[in-house]
């Protein structure tokens, strides 16, 4: 037996992994990885894997970075935790000072949770809060965009709208209204992203204009709806978004979790359309993909409305345990530092336009309706019918088989359903963006020949034995 599946046997015994069937490893090998360098992972047996997403959105300099291992060595041997509520560190203050400075104007507080799910479920806490303290109870309601995702906690759940992560949960959810999402993908023939976006602010402005007094607030994932297939929209619905909120006296949630920190082509998506949000969330490659942690930015109006006597219980009595961890905040610096001294942006577009040019063939692909990008994320929609856009049926997988290929290539592509799409490191090279390319045509031209090359195979791959 070799040592990757003397790992997964062990694996298979104890655990439960996450957004998976675990059913599907009885045909689906895991795979254990020893370490990692750059854009490389490298499993037990020696073999290495591009990783193309980002090791779900989170590495932006790639696996053990020397400058963020230095940060973070240097850190542990001073302090490794204490609780944040009476107690405060170096790291922290730093941080906080730093993400204050960068993000947009008005931003001026920040709170630490310790993942994305959480982040969200403190902005919308703390909006909720905000109007409660301020005399105005009834505005207890959140907006949405459909095909929106912003977390798996119970509110975070909430005011997302992919069925596969929600629909089970549904009595357990809050109620919310849910607008049409400006996702040009759906954008009838003919029409720019920002028309079509333009357009789509009707549904929004309508939902405002008439619930505005029971809103407290309206969430979105700025510029790419990430979960929910890597669907885009112009900055423009964002500008509209922020004069409407500010009209109609609601407040405006940035989720920038997954595209905050350079994806979209500006270190916060939120700045291409020029606007500040009441609350910004940030996780994932805050810490450079190495630690968990998120921070939710807000302005000092937010944080005056809770500043009172203790016995007014006007506080915001909300907290987790490692909350701004110092070890994290260290993660957090060295990744601020590459930003600042690297030129990061920049490179990215020299990255994002060898992204475009690497892909470009597949915009001919007879099962390809779109490629489409913002930034350093592009995503390749796969159709049964190109003309109609028909889906394939989810049933068929058709991701999964592009997803089997590039692992045996050597690449991590993890495709979302039928969307195969490229998140990679920013240390990724115009020569690795070429590998990734021809192996994505590859796996989609596998993926899209027949229904039957699409699916699982049907016995257990070899060495597999029931963890039973």
């Amino acid at each position: 037996m070799s040592l990757n599946d003397s790992w997964m046997q062990r694996d298979l015994a104890v655990l439960w992994h996450p957004c998976t069937q675990m059913k599907d490893h009885e045909q689906l090998p895991l795979i254990p990885i020893r370490r990692g360098e750059g854009v490389w992972l490298e499993d037990f047996d020696g073999k290495r894997y591009l990783d193309a997403v980002s090791s779900w959105w989170v590495n932006v300099f790639g696996h053990a970075n020397p400058r963020i291992n230095q940060r973070i060595k240097d850190q542990v041997d001073q302090l490794e935790h204490v609780m944040l509520a009476g107690f405060s560190h170096q790291p922290v203050v730093e941080l906080s000072e730093r993400l204050v400075a960068l993000t947009p104007a008005g931003l001026d507080r920040v709170f630490y949770t310790d993942n994305g799910s959480t982040g969200i479920e403190v902005a919308l806490k703390m909006s909720f809060h905000y109007w409660r303290n301020s005399g105005r109870g009834q505005k207890q309601r959140f907006v949405t965009l459909t095909n929106s995702y912003h977390g798996e906690t119970v509110a975070a759940m909430s005011v997302g709208d992919v069925a596969l992560f929600t629909d089970t949960y549904k009595p357990l959810l809050l109620d919310t209204f849910k607008v049409p999402s400006p996702d040009c993908y759906l954008r009838p023939e003919g029409v720019s992203w920002e028309e079509h976006s333009r357009q789509m602010f009707a549904h929004m402005e309508q939902t405002l204009a008439e619930h505005h007094q029971d809103i407290a607030a309206v969430i979105v994932e700025p510029l790419i709806q990430g979960a929910g297939g890597m669907r885009m929209y112009h900055p423009v619905y964002l500008k509209l978004l922020r004069e409407a909120c500010d009209r109609y006296e609601v407040h405006l949630i940035h989720d920038e979790i997954a595209v905050g920190f350079g994806r979209t082509g500006s270190m916060f998506a939120c700045e291409q359309a020029g606007i500040t949000p009441d609350f910004l969330c940030l996780s994932k490659a805050l810490t450079g993909g190495y630690l968990p942690m998120a921070a939710v930015l807000t302005t000092d109006q937010m944080y005056r409305a809770f500043y009172d006597d203790y016995s007014t219980l006007r506080a915001f009595l909300h907290s987790h345990t490692y909350t701004g961890n110092p070890l994290a905040c260290a993660a957090a610096l060295a990744t601020l530092d590459i930003f600042a001294e690297d030129n990061v942006i920049e490179a990215n577009r020299a990255l994002a336009t060898r992204m475009a040019s690497a892909t470009a063939h597949l915009v001919e692909h007879p099962h390809v309706a779109e490629v489409r990008q913002t930034g350093m994320a592009l995503a390749i929609e796969m159709v049964q019918d190109k003309a109609s856009r028909t889906a394939y049926p989810w049933q068929e997988r058709r991701g999964l088989k592009v997803y089997q290929h590039a692992l045996e290539r050597g690449a991590l592509l993890r495709p979302l359903g039928s969307v195969v799409y490229f998140l990679p490191p920013y240390c990724i090279t115009e020569e690795q963006i070429d590998f990734l390319a021809a192996v994505a045509t590859e796996g989609i031209d596998i993926a899209t020949r027949d229904a039957s090359r699409a699916s699982v195979a049907t016995g257990p791959y070899p060495g597999f034995r029931d963890p039973g």
